[in-house]
């Protein structure tokens, strides 16, 4: 018989746990999305598993929050405009995770988190851009559309930053004061 890994369980837990904060109210771009991706990316050895489970986790709390929670869309939507670029900007974080936070202290998560956001930042409004729907596709429309976004930049690095911390310090937190998380 298999033994469970509790800290397996409990680093899963934490995803769920934040993908499901995205409901509180927050300022623009302050969700746990991106830290979610980060710290899957850092302990969840499994590379399987480092991208299906935070991606899976963001695509449930969309599918709430999109079709019953906010009703975006007037009928049931399994994929929203533009999420191509947002899940592509996950990939690329779950992939800073994965490879950047091999060795985890305050720094290296703060360092990991401020990039990630300067990830997401450039992949989600290039698709921005890119879709043609609201700026010009030329310089001046390129230049347009990343400097109405910066705004929202604040949002993004904070959240970021402040759930990264939790996540990672909670975890980290809990692996010492419980032995059992400790492999």
């Amino acid at each position: 018989m298999n033994k469970i890994n509790i800290s397996y369980v409990v680093i899963i837990s934490l995803i769920l746990f934040a993908s499901f904060t995205r409901i509180i109210p927050h300022i623009p771009n302050f969700t746990p999305i991106g830290a979610m991706a980060l710290f899957g990316g850092a302990y969840l050895k499994n590379k399987y598993h480092a991208f299906i489970i935070p991606l899976a986790s963001l695509w449930v709390s969309d599918l709430i929050i999109n079709n019953f929670i906010f009703s975006f869309y007037s009928k049931f939507t399994w994929f929203y405009p533009g999420f191509l670029w947002q899940y592509t900007s996950f990939v690329l974080i779950i992939m800073v995770g994965y490879f950047f936070l091999k060795k985890l202290n305050f720094k290296n998560v703060i360092m990991t988190s401020i990039f990630s956001s300067l990830v997401f930042y450039l992949v989600t409004n290039f698709g921005v851009w890119i879709s043609g729907s609201m700026y010009t596709i030329d310089l001046k429309g390129f230049i347009t559309c990343y400097v109405m976004a910066l705004p929202f930049l604040k949002g993004t690095i904070l959240g970021f930053i402040c759930y990264s911390t939790f996540l990672f310090g909670t975890l980290e937190l809990s692996k010492h004061k419980f032995q059992i998380l400790k492999n």
